[in-house]
């Protein structure tokens, strides 16, 4: 475990929110822990928040290096039953994206954390020059049967060419990064000037979070940074973006993906509705999902 200075301000002064509940597993980086579809709701590494700027994040935690090394042996097989359900809500991302971004057409775009790519092919499907970079090699041999360009490793092992975007995209990824303002200013450099970042994350300061307090389903170990509209907004003007638009979005999901993320709660009501649904044919039927505790910045780095 180590500890870090807020990746925001560099203050080290914090105040607690959330105490550990890793138990005695403190040091372990668990593939399986870190992965889309894990399903440890509530564990987590103590939380705290800076008295400074506000920003929440895990600390003490795992090291960065610990880190990129297990995301790197992640396998998700369940992501991959809910690729229906993954496909929907990117459709639906891609359509409030392009109806918002001041760009004349398609144009060459990069998604940060793309995993196996499903972003990636509706983008293409679009007419976008679309490429991604991720951590997970099982993820990037997915996307690479699926002919997409996809680059293994971080942002930084990419080495893409300076101003060579017109878009970059993170969807559920801030949350997971070491030093997300150090990933920012990289995606200033290879976006152009003009160009636009989306970044979609979980809202701590929503009233939902707010209600749920430590129940709130998002405090898991594989969240390093919990961001509000104002601490993401900071950090973006600081990495040299300035904020156009930020919105509540949620997602859409299968009935029965949803019901299986109730297990962690109650595997006897999980059970139940699952023998329910399969019964009526409804285990595929799409749901929308959005308790506004998701959003989506739209920026544009400064010419």
């Amino acid at each position: 475990m180590e500890y870090v200075s807020c990746n925001l301000c560099g203050a080290d002064e914090t105040e607690a929110l959330y105490p550990s509940t890793l138990g005695r597993r403190v040091d372990v980086a668990e593939p399986a822990h870190l992965a889309c579809t894990n399903q440890g709701y509530g564990v987590h590494p103590p939380i705290v928040r800076c008295r400074r700027c506000g920003l929440v994040y895990a600390n003490p935690r795992l090291s960065a290096g610990d880190l990129i090394e297990s995301y790197t042996s992640v396998v998700d097989d369940v992501y991959l039953e809910e690729r229906g359900g993954r496909e929907l809500t990117f459709r639906q991302h891609l359509d409030h994206l392009e109806s918002r971004l001041f760009l004349n057409g398609p144009g060459r775009l990069l998604d940060v954390g793309c995993h196996v790519g499903v972003f990636l092919e509706e983008a293409r499907s679009r007419g976008w020059d679309a490429w991604g970079v991720e951590l997970s090699e099982w993820a990037v041999s997915q996307a690479h049967q699926h002919g997409l360009q996809v680059v293994q490793g971080t942002l930084a092992d990419a080495e893409f060419p300076d101003e060579h975007f017109d878009l970059v995209t993170l969807w559920d990824v801030i949350e997971h990064l070491p030093d997300p303002m150090g990933d920012l200013r990289r995606v200033a450099h290879v976006v152009r000037p003009g160009g636009w970042i989306c970044v979609h994350t979980m809202d701590i300061d929503s009233p939902f979070a707010r209600l749920m307090g430590e129940r709130w389903p998002w405090l898991m170990e594989m969240h390093l940074y919990y961001f509000s509209r104002d601490t993401l907004g900071a950090m973006l003007g600081r990495a040299g973006f300035r904020v156009v638009e930020v919105s509540a979005q949620g997602r859409m999901l299968r009935l029965g993906y949803v019901i299986s993320r109730l297990v962690p709660y109650s595997a006897t009501l999980a059970r139940a509705l699952r023998s329910a649904v399969q019964r009526l044919g409804l285990a595929r039927f799409p749901i929308p999902i959005n308790f506004g505790d998701l959003f989506t910045v739209y920026a544009r780095r400064y010419a």
